[in-house]
């Protein structure tokens, strides 16, 4: 993947819709702080293991310290990817994601921001008011290293019957 200088939406996330997404644009988004409390919390709710519940467990653990858990890291993902991507007006949900990857821990105090490249912008072929959108989702820390990867595949209205984005 080549890292190119993010663009910026020419439409508004309360105005967008599937036309709007180019595929082969770059977007940057970000930042979300991660706070240990946080991360102890969630990981009693959701990911009960010492590496993400005790400090002094995770200490002595191979990760050397307390790690948030894959699944916080995600919905922290998440949380940018909807508050500044996904469009407010059009988005119709998701029949999932592919290829989501952990690269690197996510410890208390990171800084996280996501680049979000557009992979595909078609319309449906079978309801042509819809389209498909694919997205390769990376997020960083402060220190510009990713620490997490993800294909979204998202579900969103066109503004009128023919996208320009065509599709086949």
């Amino acid at each position: 993947m080549r890292f190119m200088k993010p663009e910026k939406f020419a439409t508004p996330i309360d105005q967008r819709y599937l036309e709007d997404y180019r595929p082969g644009a770059v977007y940057a988004f970000g930042s979300i702080t991660v706070q240990e409390d946080e991360i102890i919390s969630f990981a009693k709710k959701f990911d009960p293991q010492p590496f993400h519940t005790d400090p002094e467990a995770a200490a002595k653990s191979t990760y050397g310290g307390l790690i948030a858990s894959g699944w916080h890291s995600a919905s922290l993902m998440m949380r940018l990817f909807v508050d500044h991507y996904l469009s407010q007006v059009a988005s119709l949900g998701s029949p999932g994601v592919d290829e989501l990857r952990w690269l690197k821990p996510v410890r208390p105090g990171d800084t996280l921001s996501i680049r979000v490249t557009v992979t595909e912008a078609r319309r449906s072929h079978s309801k042509p008011d819809r389209g498909i959108l694919h997205s390769f989702c990376e997020t960083l820390n402060q220190h510009g290293q990713v620490v997490m990867t993800m294909k979204a595949i998202n579900l969103l209205a066109c503004r009128g019957i023919m996208c320009i984005n065509g599709g086949t």
